[in-house]
């Protein structure tokens, strides 16, 4: 009896044809938000936002608190645009934000910094050290110019 010579295939052909059959590979590129978020929007914000879900385009972020919902707010079209950039593909079409509880992710030195819920109801602080933690200039600026107008308001 004579043998088939039959070659292995390649489990990531067999991965690529499933994920094609199954149509996944859409969910799976919403999905890469979730990877690079944190980098992308520094870790002063991530300790205060984080996503949530994302659908048909949606990103839905969850919030620290209103303050938080109200900065991001201004800044949701520059975040939608740098993850995009990122990810290299117009995935993320608007960004949604709701207020809930946000499970801060530790830093790799294992220190974090302050916590959101130290401080009073609504109010935020932003120091010179978390914006350098930023590495977007632009974010940076963003951020710093919306909680530089907020506090003056603020103290009328």
């Amino acid at each position: 009896m004579e043998k088939k010579d039959l070659q292995p295939t390649r489990l990531r052909e067999i991965l690529e044809r499933s994920l094609q059959r199954l149509d996944l590979s859409g969910k799976l590129t919403e999905y890469g938000v979730w990877p690079i978020w944190n980098e992308t929007v520094g870790p002063t914000i991530a300790r205060n936002a984080q996503p949530e879900k994302i659908r048909q385009g949606i990103l839905f972020v969850k919030v620290a608190s209103p303050t938080w919902m109200q900065q991001l707010h201004y800044m949701k079209e520059m975040i939608r645009e740098k993850l995009n950039q990122r990810l290299e593909k117009e995935v993320v079409k608007t960004i949604f934000f709701v207020v809930g509880k946000v499970e801060a992710e530790k830093s790799p030195t294992g220190i974090q910094g302050p916590s959101p819920h130290t401080l009073a109801p609504g109010e935020v602080r932003l120091d010179e050290e978390q914006l350098r933690s930023i590495r977007d200039p632009e974010i940076r600026r963003a951020l710093k110019r919306l909680f530089t107008a907020q506090s003056k308001g603020g103290k009328r």
